[in-house]
């Protein structure tokens, strides 16, 4: 038997969305399901899709997964340092899980390194509690411009002295360049942390690839240690933004149980958090869910999602002036559902106070719900639970907005705080995010949305969400079992980059 691995890798990948998350959690699953001790690593994230852990903090939602897939509940230990834009210049800093101020992008150039201390505390601190820790890049590790102040990639392998395998997406094009070029742009001390290569969503013939892959190794000497192929199961807890692309369907239909189908379309806003919330609905059988950005869709689905924000005021105003907010109200008034989760259901309400985030003092709001927003400079970061319409239920809560007032029926109630959320006719209102994840209670909303709308047809499916994130973990698990080298990758991760990896050598390196 061979002996268990100890040690870290880094993932890197050639751009945002080449498959870093998956694979990092495939690679957790996979480790974990054979005994090891395994724990998840992403040193700075940017990403308004987050979730709340039982420390209190907020993380990335893709460490909450890859938390998930090491058997671990999530914590902030797994990502230390999280960025929330809320504009093209401005982005909140949640360190350790608490916020830490805001900053544009050449604050936080020269911030980072006052950082730097924290990641490596923190990944020393997993390193030492569990036996394998794998780290997530952020972005490209080519980034040249960034390097000086770098804690995310091949600064975070110099931080840990890791090994660094790199990831690139073939369902772009032009993967093999991409893989040379990002090698090709480090300096020849980076380059001797880059061990090897994983292509990911291939589709098609094998043999046709296998040349190109021989002579990226004879160009680079590094090998390709696992074409994974392309898998349509994999869309849950997506986190980058290019999972959210106005016309793009959520997910995969499935087959109605009932003569009838349920169109959903979510609004994809422009500074949109947590959009993963629309994913329950998309497993359901029978559900269609898109995104969308205009009047026409808004107004001809059976339910409209108006999903959380990052910048609620801004995002407010871009309802506006889009028309959306006509069709909103209009909707309202003939009884047609709408969803309002986090800073979707503070846009539906009569009036918003914020002299803390866009600092516009007091905005009317759609005037759909009866509910004031006060904005409060303290975020509230909690795991929530408790009981809608019978269900027992359970969620988070990420925001800085409070009700302050407001006549409309309650949602449900929290075991904590008492009533929470709104109900008038067919439009709903929640601060929680993740409620739509509780089986009962999904399954009874999108009952009463099809009486709402008159689709009598329609019929519920005995879908468990939890299962079907658990299935798509051991999907991704199997893949990297069966597509990688996990003898190379085990061996990495236990004894680093062999030595005397060639350097390719540039005018920039």
């Amino acid at each position: 038997m061979a002996p268990q691995p100890r040690g870290a890798l880094l993932v890197a990948g050639t751009s945002s969305d080449a498959g870093k998350s998956l694979i990092v959690a495939g690679l957790c699953r996979a480790l974990h399901r054979t005994g090891v001790s395994v724990a998840p690593f992403k040193a700075q994230n940017m990403s308004n899709n987050s979730v709340v852990t039982l420390d209190g903090g907020e993380i990335g939602r893709a460490q909450a997964m890859q938390a998930t897939a090491s058997g671990l509940a999530p914590s902030v230990r797994f990502n230390p340092v999280l960025l929330k834009p809320g504009s093209d210049r401005r982005s909140q800093v949640v360190v350790r899980g608490q916020v830490d101020g805001t900053v544009g992008a050449a604050d936080y150039h020269a911030r980072r390194a006052s950082l730097a201390g924290v990641v490596s505390d923190e990944l020393a601190s997993l390193r030492a509690d569990f036996d394998v820790v794998i780290c997530e890049g952020a972005g490209s590790p080519a980034e040249i411009n960034l390097r000086r102040s770098d804690i995310a990639n091949m600064g975070l392998a110099e931080l840990g002295d890791l090994p660094v395998i790199v990831v690139g997406d073939i369902d772009r094009g032009g993967v093999l360049a991409h893989l040379l070029g990002t090698l090709a742009c480090l300096a020849p001390a980076d380059q001797a942390r880059i061990a090897g290569f994983v292509i990911n969503k291939f589709r098609g013939d094998r043999s046709i690839l296998e040349p190109g892959l021989q002579q990226l190794f004879d160009l680079t000497g590094r090998p390709t240690i696992g074409v994974v192929p392309y898998a349509d199961g994999l869309w849950l807890d997506a986190e980058d933004s290019l999972a959210s692309v106005v016309g793009m369907p959520v997910g995969r239909a499935a087959p109605a149980v009932g003569s009838a189908r349920l169109s959903v379309v979510a609004i994809r806003l422009p500074r949109i958090s947590n959009s993963t919330d629309v994913e329950a609905l998309a497993c359901e059988p029978g559900v269609d869910v898109r995104w969308v950005d205009d009047p026409a869709s808004v107004a001809g689905a059976d339910l409209v999602v108006v999903p959380g924000s990052k910048a609620t005021i801004s995002d407010l105003a871009w309802l506006r002036g889009r028309g959306i907010d006509e069709v909103l109200t209009e909707r309202a008034r003939r009884n047609q559902p709408i969803l309002g989760i986090c800073g979707g259901y503070q846009m539906l309400g009569t009036t918003i106070v914020d002299d803390v985030e866009a600092r516009t003092g007091t905005v009317s709001g759609l005037g759909i719900l009866t509910v004031t927003v006060q904005f409060a400079a303290r975020k509230v970061l909690r795991q929530s639970a408790g009981v809608a319409s019978g269900n027992v239920v359970r969620g988070y809560e990420i925001h800085h907005g409070r009700v302050i007032g407001g006549d409309d029926a309650p949602l449900l109630h929290d075991d904590e705080l008492g009533p929470e959320g709104s109900v008038a006719g067919a439009v709903t209102g929640t601060h929680w995010h993740g409620l739509l994840a509780n089986d009962g209670f999904r399954r009874d909303y999108l009952r009463e949305v099809a009486r709402w709308v008159g689709r009598g047809g329609f019929e519920v499916g005995q879908v468990s969400f939890e299962q079907a994130r658990m299935a798509q973990l051991d999907l991704i698990a199997d893949l990297v079992d069966t597509e990688l080298d996990m003898e190379f990758v085990t061996d990495l991760i236990s004894s680093g980059v062999p030595p005397r990896m060639p350097v390719i050598t540039t005018s920039l390196s």
